[in-house]
This record gives C-alpha cells, structure tokens and sequence, in this order.
C-alpha cells in the first residue's frame, strides 16, 4: 500500500478505534486488539462503509515461548472496494481461548482448525474444532517453537507383526542428543 493509503487508513481506525494501538511498518498497518473486545472489533472493521474489511485473507498462529503472553493470533484483513489491508494481532497465554470470528467470516472455519491443530491455540465458540492435518492420537503441537525437531513417534511397518507399530524416535546421531532428551 502507499504511505497515502496508509495514513488514510490509520486515521480512520484511529477515530473509530481510539483506545486501540497501531503500528505502522513501511508498507503494512497493525492493529492490537485485546481478546476480549475482538469480535466487536472485527464487526466493526467488515461493518463501517469507510474501513468495508470483507474479506478475512488469512489467520495464524505465532508462538513466541521466551514472550508473556506466549501467543499472538494474526487475522490478515482486505477491503475490495476501498483497496486497502490491515492486520490485526492479538496476544494470548497458554490453554487461553480466542473467540471464534467463524460468525463474522465463516472462511476462519478451515484457519482456526489449522490453527488449533498445528499450535494448540483454542477457539471458543467454533462449531467443529478438532484436528484438520494431524491424526486424532498426534502427540503435540507441531508449529510451536518448543516442539521437539523430529517429533516423538515414528510410524513403521513391522513385517513379524503384520501391521504398523508406533514407536518412540531413537536417534543414533551423536550431535542430536539434545534431541533424544526432549523426547
């Protein structure tokens, strides 16, 4: 976006939204919204003719384990019309939920599923979360930073039982101790 666009669109936010913060990056805006007025928010970003943020582009989990609160949720808003983008950020702790935007951009059915399977971030209100990408018994969070690099099972066809046998991974290679110990 312009550095136009983007002040038009900060000074629009900044008068509908006055207690919230922004941040402004060299071509992006940012907006913190605390968990509890985040559906109220987002209704008004889709909602005012003058921000019209329709569309829900994306929506992800980061994890960031050293920070309090350890996890932000960053939806990745467009307006069509007025042509212009706007993220919005929201921190939460550990075993938090986030409210579900499902009812405000029923696209955050797939993202919030994904989300919630790769890094454990829950959404209240969601009609049908449970794992999208990993099996039901999977261990874990795969995306967060304190995941162990590769895992804590292994799957593998065992040809004297006739069937896949789950077992714990054992590295032999000496430079991933570290490794075999998170395990």
């Amino acid at each position: 976006m312009t550095p136009e666009k983007l002040d038009t669109l900060a000074t629009c936010i900044a008068q509908r939204l006055p207690d919230l913060t922004t941040q402004r990056l060299a071509d992006a805006l940012i907006l913190h919204v605390p968990v509890d007025r985040l559906l109220d928010t987002m209704t008004l970003l889709r909602d005012d003719p003058e921000l019209d943020f329709t569309q829900m582009i994306d929506l992800a989990g980061v994890h960031y384990p050293e920070r309090t609160p350890p996890f932000d949720v960053v939806y990745q808003l467009l307006s069509v019309h007025k042509n212009h983008r706007l993220r919005v950020k929201t921190g939460l702790g550990e075993g938090e939920a986030i409210p579900s935007v499902i009812g405000i951009w029923s696209c955050a059915d797939w993202y919030e599923r994904e989300t919630y399977d790769l890094m454990g971030i829950l959404f209240s209100g969601h009609p049908d979360l449970r794992r999208i990408l990993n099996d039901y018994d999977f261990d874990g969070h795969p995306l967060r930073k304190d995941f162990p690099v590769v895992g804590r099972y292994e799957m593998r066809y065992d040809e004297a039982v006739g069937r896949l046998v789950r077992e714990p991974v054992a590295l032999e290679i000496a430079d991933r101790e570290p490794y075999r110990r998170a395990l």
